[in-house]
């Protein structure tokens, strides 16, 4: 299920390319202190404005991130849980005041990000 205060039809049409397009290719942590966010340039195209804030994007996963992934079928792949979609499409979500907190399988936290930046910078 979705919902959104503007822009609904447009996440529909997204959403309803095929059956992956409901589902997340990518999680992407991109800290506020890059060069493209420091240049202060909004470029109005994703593949620079993307490496500047966290994003998540809706549709198809790398295969480059599982060995081999190149190779593997639409059911290999998904078996190893990379989303199969003919779309992929990026949602800018990352502010100055992010924090992301990590859960470690025995439910330890592991802060990542704090105030937008990665924990160690």
């Amino acid at each position: 299920d979705y919902d959104a205060r503007v822009g609904k039809a447009t996440l529909a049409s997204i959403i309803d390319t095929d059956e992956g397009a409901a589902h997340l290719g990518e999680v992407a942590l991109i800290s506020k202190n890059t060069p493209i966010r420091e240049s202060g340039v909004l470029f109005y195209n994703t593949l620079y404005d993307e490496n500047a804030s966290c994003h998540l994007a809706l549709g198809v996963g790398f295969p480059e991130c599982i060995e081999g992934g190149y190779d593997m079928s639409k059911e290999e792949l998904l078996e190893h849980g990379v989303n199969v979609s003919s779309t992929h499409v990026d949602f800018m979500i990352g502010t100055d005041d992010i924090d992301i907190v990590g859960i470690t399988p025995d439910g330890r936290e592991v802060v990542i990000f704090q105030n937008g930046q990665w924990s160690w910078e």
